[in-house]
């Protein structure tokens, strides 16, 4: 194939740009016209039909080379067993090949950790950033950030070149990580708004508009007496959730909806429900923010005698695996966290190619999986 002639080699020189290769033992390298010695960015480029500088961008992973021309460089490097030297790719690029993922909270005296690993959204999370760098070559690092000795380590990984930006996670609507990060000017993304105004990208889904279909849906099977249950109000999808709900009740002529707080736990849904229970016992719907929620709700109403769907509907948030394999099966809004982390790693990468890019938000629409439950 041939390259584009702008993209013809360079003078051949060694020095500072030279990436060697640390070889595979025993490779052959189809092509090479003599010795055994490691294949180099000169033997993929002979057997891909590119020129030197063509394969040189593409191991450096810069982004003007047309998919197709890189689909052919990357066989070619497959082809040749050519392996770049990391230290030495690391001198031309100024980059690491690798990012942080922050799961960030703020940890409150004598509290608990605000970081549930047992919900199945932070798998799907880091699932969906995997898939996005995977073909850039850029490696993950996790670090957990909720003290303040935590968010230095991570403000100090980013300063010391250990990675090239971060991916956030966080908790809590007062989690100072993302506005230290902003402060340090260091490149990162964050998965939805933050608590408050800060020029840092993110990505989101339209939460009030997710609880809106919840809302017509209950209403749409009857339900003339509803309830929610919230997550923490200082988490603005936990906010726009509840508001987005009522509003949507109201429309429909529920001028007050009962509503008791949780904290995205099972557990919260739980005594949510049962605290629910005790002061509206007519309840026919409840919207929970999200599906760990909605599944403790529906334990403390089978507990209680009331069935599910029959008594009362539930509707959770997330389209999580668990809710769909529950008894009675979930009814859920989803939001699809894999796409939502998937386009936070590519804004990074992006922004880390182009550090003036300006900050920019991504807004995912929600849509309704219709289940048992409601």
């Amino acid at each position: 194939m041939a390259d584009d002639p702008a993209d013809a080699p360079p003078p051949a020189r060694l020095g500072a740009g030279t990436l060697e290769a640390t070889p595979p033992s025993g490779t052959p390298v189809p092509g090479r016209a003599s010795g055994t010695g490691a294949p180099t960015l000169e033997d993929v480029a002979r057997v891909a039909g590119v020129s030197r500088a063509t394969v040189s961008r593409v191991v450096n992973g810069q982004r003007r080379v047309a998919a197709e021309i890189q689909a052919v460089v990357r066989e070619a490097i497959a082809t040749t067993g050519y392996v770049p030297n990391l230290a030495a790719r690391s001198l031309v690029t100024r980059r690491t090949g690798a990012v942080i993922v922050v799961v960030s909270g703020a940890e409150e005296q004598g509290s608990p950790s605000t970081i549930d690993f047992a919900d199945p959204f932070f798998g799907r999370v880091v699932g969906g950033m995997l898939r996005a760098l995977r073909p850039h070559d850029v490696d993950p690092i996790l670090m957990l950030a909720e003290t303040d000795f935590d968010r230095s380590r991570v403000i100090s990984s980013l300063r010391n070149g250990n990675a090239d930006g971060a991916l956030v996670v966080s908790t809590r609507g007062e989690d100072p990580m993302p506005a230290l990060l902003v402060e340090a000017g260091l490149p990162a993304v964050v998965f939805a708004r933050p608590g408050r105004p800060i020029p840092l990208s993110f990505v989101d889904v339209a939460n009030r508009d997710g609880a809106r279909l919840a809302a017509e849906h209950l209403v749409a099977r009857g339900c003339r007496h509803v309830a929610a249950i919230s997550g923490p109000l200082d988490v603005p999808s936990a906010q726009d959730r509840l508001s987005g709900f009522q509003d949507a009740m109201a429309r429909h002529g529920q001028a007050f909806v009962p509503t008791a707080g949780g904290n995205f736990t099972y557990e919260s849904g739980l005594a949510a429900m049962t605290a629910l229970l005790d002061g509206y016992g007519d309840l026919d719907g409840v919207f929970a923010s999200n599906d760990l929620m909605a599944l403790g709700a529906i334990e403390a109403l089978q507990a209680a005698g009331r069935r599910v769907p029959e008594d009362v509907r539930v509707i959770g948030f997330d389209d999580s695996s668990l809710g769909a394999l529950s008894r009675p099966a979930l009814t859920s809004v989803r939001q699809p966290i894999e796409e939502m982390a998937a386009e936070m790693a590519r804004i990074l990468l992006d922004t880390i190619a182009d550090p003036g890019r300006r900050v920019t938000s991504t807004i995912f629409e929600p849509t309704l999986r219709i289940r048992a439950s409601a």
